[in-house]
């Protein structure tokens, strides 16, 4: 049980104790005992987290609403926010490392950093559907999903990004692969 009673947005685990969950009015709550208990973080903000995510147990980020970004170097302990350049909403993040990552949202934006997020560059996604998922399996290959049954895939970093024959006009709320050739889009 989570203990908040916010609509929960997104969970990111690093192994099979620790992990975060995002949420509504800039809930972010933290376990190390693989979901017993859930300890509350200070984001910071109000605004709504979509999305979070880390890439060992003291480096994460949240996106979410009006553009906000979030960043932690001590485990969720302490979140600063972090300028992603635009206003809308941004639904889900995803780093390769620790200094690379991609978030997607609103008319089909795509950001990238490769600094860890203190600077933020548009990618050009070629459509303008709301983009809804994002997930790199390494620094070159990825997949960004959305409405109208929108999959983008990019094998060089997101510098281009080839549109997929999803054969649904459904929203693809999240995309997971376990390697390069072997994914789940729902």
């Amino acid at each position: 049980i989570s203990g908040v009673d916010n609509n929960l947005e997104s969970v990111n685990f690093i192994d099979s104790n620790t992990g975060w969950i995002s949420g509504d009015q800039g809930i972010i709550i933290k376990t190390t005992n693989g979901g017993i208990n859930w300890i509350p973080q200070n984001s910071g903000t109000t605004l709504s987290l979509e999305s979070v995510y880390f890439t060992d147990s003291n480096s994460g980020w949240a996106v979410g609403n009006s553009g906000i970004m979030l960043n932690t170097t001590n485990g969720g302990n302490d979140w600063t926010a972090q300028s992603s350049g635009t206003i809308p909403i941004l639904e889900s993040v995803c780093f390769s490392d620790s200094n690379t990552g991609w978030t997607v949202g609103t008319s089909g934006i795509i950001l990238k950093t490769t600094n860890g997020g203190l600077n933020w560059l548009t990618q050009t996604s070629g459509t303008t559907e709301w983009l809804l998922s994002v997930f790199f399996t390494n620094s070159s290959t990825g997949w960004a999903t959305g409405f109208q049954g929108t999959i983008l895939k990019t094998t060089n970093g997101g510098d281009n990004w080839i549109p997929q024959i999803s054969g649904t006009q459904n929203y693809l709320s999240s995309v997971y692969f376990t390697d390069d050739n072997t994914g789940f889009i729902v």
